[in-house]
């Protein structure tokens, strides 16, 4: 991992989204002509060709950041990160050595009020993980017990939650963002349309897979968490189209890239295919669905920034990288974005 890092200057980590959303800087590689251009969102139409096929991600943000206390007073913030089938949910909670199977949590809302009902932490699931049992009252509310779930490097307060949310969000079960999508516009998608670049959805719900940290030095003892994701039959019949019309398949994030890549050996399918990945990109994959990358710009050490080396090739994602850094781009969640082509 030591071969995936870099020096970022803290000011460069983005605090606040831009206004609008494509006004965002867009850093152009180019992996034919090693090349690196500098542009703006709002130029994608021009970058792309008609025929070309966008693929984002229409997963929606939960409100998944829950506060509460112990009987005795110690403070507690749990993290959902997915509902398991015995109606629990899985969580992320702090402080960790304090949340024993048993403990019981009393959760408040926004405005400071208990749940009649308490919380219960019902197992450890490993890796800091627990199974926690809400009562119902917060399940129903939970867009006024919740907050949403910003990433720790953001200090800042966000007055719009929708910002931390795509335009074309819609499947609600997300534990982050997929923060490619968060430059469109609809203005943005209209003129995509206008251009013949065509678009289709996936689902992939963010969790633990996507932004837990590498914390071993071989990366190939890091261990993916498994995501769920769904992508539609009309979706799969149009990169079937877009490929046979010689076209390219373009991901916007790196959550579009790994389903599509999870799911290449079934593009055949006639149904929806739907399941759960733990697909771990990295350098020396051999890429077989995404022709094109639409990404922002990634912690270092990270899967993320694994997987864009794996598309792009390591020693040109840090030259690029290199140059974001000396440009004074903006990284992380909202910052600036990438296209791979």
């Amino acid at each position: 991992m030591a071969d995936y890092d870099y020096d970022l200057p803290p000011e460069l980590i983005a605090q606040h989204p831009v206004e609008p959303r494509d006004a965002s800087r867009l850093m152009v590689v180019d992996r034919a002509s090693e090349t690196i251009a500098h542009r703006r969102f709002r130029d994608l139409p021009s970058l792309l060709s008609p025929g070309d096929l966008l693929i984002v991600n229409d997963t929606r943000v939960m409100p998944a950041r829950l506060h509460g206390r112990r009987p005795t007073g110690g403070q507690v913030e749990l993290l959902l990160l997915r509902r398991l089938e015995d109606g629990c949910w899985e969580a992320m909670g702090r402080p960790a050595r304090r949340l024993r199977p048993g403990t019981f949590v009393h959760l408040r809302d926004q405005g400071g009020r208990e749940a009649v009902e308490p919380a219960e932490v019902v197992a450890r699931r490993g890796e800091g993980l627990l199974a926690v049992r809400l009562p119902s009252e917060v399940e129903a509310r939970l867009d006024e017990f919740g907050e949403m779930p910003l990433p720790p490097y953001i200090r800042a307060r966000l007055e719009d939650p929708e910002r931390y949310q795509t335009v074309f969000a819609t499947e609600v079960g997300s534990a982050a963002a997929p923060t490619a999508g968060l430059h469109f516009t609809p203005r943005l998608l209209a003129e995509l349309d206008a251009a013949g670049i065509r678009r289709a959805t996936i689902t992939l719900h963010v969790g633990l897979g996507t932004f837990l940290p590498v914390k071993v030095e071989d990366a190939r003892q890091h261990r993916m968490h498994q995501e769920w994701y769904h992508v539609p039959a009309d979706t799969l019949a149009a990169i079937r189209e877009t490929r046979a019309a010689g076209r390219r398949v373009v991901a916007v994030g790196t959550t579009a890239c790994r389903t599509l890549e999870s799911i290449a050996p079934d593009l055949d399918a006639d149904d929806d295919l739907s399941g759960w990945t733990d697909l771990f990109i990295v350098p020396g994959h051999q890429f077989q669905v995404v022709d094109a990358l639409v990404t922002n710009f990634h912690l270092p050490r990270s899967t993320l920034l694994l997987l864009v080396s794996a598309f792009a090739g390591r020693e040109l994602i840090l030259r690029a990288y290199e140059e974001a850094v000396r440009t004074r781009y903006r990284f992380f969640s909202f910052g600036d974005a990438m296209l791979i082509l």
